[in-house]
């Protein structure tokens, strides 16, 4: 018998998103979309392209909450759910995807997400992702970042993987997301031993620019005894350091930035940020060292913590740069040539690739001036998802 497949949202003057949420979801059986208080044409809009529309008051505001009354909303006979938001556009073909790796026993189903597009079309934050689920059996918790657990009673849940699934976040910067903090504080006020909301608690005051806060939170999150995946713990490391870069303390954020190296020395993160600091301290050699053990790693994890500067044009750039100070020409303009292979539009990593090659062509390998240096990424501002 076919699967008989829901997608559910929830909504909130989402008007500019509805024509574009909808591409390829006629491949679903229904379509049920909770509204939040929408004040715009959102409900009209949905309604008018066959959504099912129900309305929910969330006082005080939750997501999980929210999230729960949309599953509730999707009768009881589907047997699989896809939870999707309006500013996000599910890839063409799902539907077959997910019937192929779908089993009797299968109560979840990871597919890949972008979370965001890069300014050249790339694809910037991708990790997997596990909104598609059986219909009984779930539950959302959490007050922001919420997640999908099993409900008591269930049996060990197994889960399948759809390489073939992928589900793009168009981010709406016009939407605040400062309540954000206020309900990160409430999940760890609600359980102070979830590790991960610490994690995305110091993360946020890190966005907010409370350097202080953020230090002392995330310094708990690595306290935490079910604090146990080295990649995030060195995030958390790291995001510390971003603290005490942001402060002047170079020396302070560089300890912090060792330990996040020696804490997952497999991902190019924490070996990337190390480099930026070592350089901004004018220790070249050291900064050389540090984007040659990046750029050695050379397999890109789909995670979240993986983040697109670490692999792109930027380690090659400052690697090259570390390189010419330390007298490397030949190295450094190689190095260059890997930037510019990666951005063959950024005009100083092209002038540079053309003065290091002239500069040592006509004094035998010793450049003199005239190379210019990026500003160094020492900014502790971090896309907020």
């Amino acid at each position: 018998m076919p699967l008989k497949i829901a997608v559910y949202a929830i909504s909130k003057n989402e008007a500019a998103h509805v024509r574009r949420f909808l591409t390829a979801l006629d491949e679903a059986d229904g379509i049920f979309v909770t509204d939040t208080g929408s004040s715009d044409d959102t409900i009209e809009l949905l309604v008018g392209r066959g959504v099912v529309v129900r309305h929910a008051r969330i006082e005080p505001w939750r997501f999980d909450a929210a999230r729960n009354a949309a599953l509730q909303a999707v009768p009881p006979d589907y047997d699989v759910c896809f939870s999707l938001d309006l500013d996000e556009v599910v890839s063409e073909g799902w539907r077959q995807h997910l019937e192929r790796v779908w089993t009797p026993r299968i109560l979840r189903v990871r597919y890949r997400y972008v979370w965001n597009t890069l300014p050249d079309g790339r694809d910037g934050v991708t990790f997997w992702y596990d909104r598609i689920h059986r219909r009984h059996g779930f539950r959302w918790t959490k007050p922001v970042h919420e997640i999908l657990q099993l409900e008591n009673g269930m049996r060990d849940e197994v889960q399948a993987f759809s390489e073939g699934i992928t589900v793009r976040h168009f981010p709406d910067r016009s939407k605040p997301r400062t309540s954000y903090t206020a309900l990160l504080e409430q999940a760890c006020r609600e359980d102070p031993d979830d590790d991960r909301s610490a994690h995305y608690l110091g993360r946020d005051y890190l966005h907010n620019r409370q350097y202080q806060d953020a230090i002392r939170e995330l310094t708990r999150h690595l306290s935490l005894r079910s604090a146990t995946w080295q990649p995030e713990r060195a995030a958390s490391m790291r995001y510390i350091a971003m603290c005490y870069r942001a402060m002047s303390d170079l020396r302070e954020a560089q300890r912090w930035a060792l330990r996040a190296c020696a804490e997952a020395p497999a991902e190019r993160e924490p070996w990337v940020d190390l480099a930026t600091i070592m350089y901004a301290r004018q220790n070249f050699a050291g900064a050389y060292f540090a984007t040659k053990q990046a750029l050695e790693i050379g397999s890109k994890p789909v995670s979240y913590i993986c983040e697109p500067k670490s692999w792109g044009a930027y380690p090659y750039d400052l690697a090259s740069l570390a390189a010419y100070r330390i007298g490397l020409t030949a190295e450094s303009i190689r190095l260059c040539e890997g930037a510019v292979a990666l951005e063959p539009h950024d005009p100083r990593l092209r002038n540079n690739l053309e003065y290091l090659k002239r500069a040592a062509a006509e004094t035998g390998g010793v450049p003199e001036t005239g190379i210019q240096s990026a500003p160094l990424d020492t900014s502790a501002e971090q896309d907020r998802f």
